[in-house]
């Protein structure tokens, strides 16, 4: 017998913190102006003194077990996609599953930057089609506020914290289609966080660095590519998918695919006006707004993709 696997709920947390570009004025030189005609963004959300990600992630996690009608003690498999983890070890995913009391089930990180969430559902999707697990816990969940160099205003602008989750269930029927996966470390110096920890001190320099324009010509680039080969390995064309569900990081990357998919802008679904990019949860982030509004329904295809430090890129194709 054949095993898919299917995204059964949603859930996402913000913190109550939200830092519009008006509040940043005041922090950096730059203006509301300036930040919303380049990327699209207005507002974001800012984690409190003391939040962890794995805090923000058990909110959100919470929100899809109860939607699933499951209880944590009956999932088999808890993937957590951060690149802000709460500490070096234990992984974000132990430290969620104790929060939530789910014991024995096997969980890890996946570190795969905004691409991560991508990632870590093509990664639960593969174990659940052999057979191995029925329940899936996979979430995206970041706090990219103290990863950001507040000086430095072509990147501290882009960013904020949130987490999204989603429950997969074994399933007779295809949900999740189809997923492709791409990685390429050559640019890796074009988008990162160069530091690290080396006898109690912190080795390099600790916050994120971007080449702004080199990483918006590759992702645009990387999506197109990666949306035809996906739709080809699920034997669909670009007409065939009702939605849009992708990595929140530019509203001009996100106009340039969906104009090469031949989409247009009401198919597509936007977060990062409010949000702005939350990096491995901005997806999960903008899935449950869309299912929780009830502008995704059930049979319709959706598309989710994105690209991140690394690079990373890949996308997934669910039937809902």
């Amino acid at each position: 017998m054949s095993h898919y696997s299917r995204i059964t709920a949603t859930g996402s947390y913000l913190p109550s913190k939200v830092l519009t570009n008006r509040d940043l004025e005041s922090i950096v030189d730059t203006t509301d102006e300036w930040i919303h005609s380049r990327t699209g963004i207005r507002q974001r959300h800012v984690a409190a003194d003391g939040e962890l990600t794995s805090d923000l992630a058990l909110q959100a996690s919470r929100a899809a077990l109860a939607k699933a009608g499951i209880a944590p003690e009956a999932l088999d498999l808890i993937v957590v996609a951060t690149t802000t983890p709460d500490m070096v070890f234990p992984s974000t995913a132990c430290i969620l599953q104790a929060k939530l009391g789910a014991r024995d089930c096997p969980a890890f990180d996946v570190q795969a930057v905004c691409s991560g969430f991508i990632y870590a559902l093509a990664t639960a999707d593969q174990f659940i089609r052999s057979g191995q697990y029925r329940n899936a816990l996979v979430v995206g969940a970041e706090i990219y506020s103290r990863i950001l160099d507040w000086k430095d205003r072509s990147t501290c602008v882009l960013f904020g914290d949130g987490a999204g989750a989603v429950v997969l269930r074994r399933d007779r029927a295809p949900g999740i289609i189809a997923s492709r996966l791409h990685a390429d470390g050559s640019y890796a110096n074009m988008l990162s966080v160069p530091g690290s920890v080396c006898g109690g001190q912190v080795s390099g320099r600790p916050l994120l660095q971007m080449d702004g324009q080199a990483v918006f010509k590759f992702a645009v680039r990387a999506l197109d590519e990666i949306v035809v080969e996906t739709l080809a390995a699920a034997n669909l064309r670009k007409s065939d998918i009702d939605w849009l569900v992708p990595h929140q990081a530019n509203i001009r990357i996100i106009q340039a695919t969906a104009k090469k998919l031949g989409m247009s802008m009401e198919r597509v679904v936007l977060t990062v006006e409010r949000h702005a990019n939350t990096s491995a949860a901005s997806i999960p982030l903008a899935l449950d707004e869309a299912a929780r509004d009830g502008r995704i329904r059930t049979g319709q295809h959706v598309l989710m993709e994105g690209v991140g430090g690394g690079f990373t890129w890949g996308a997934v194709l669910a039937k809902w």
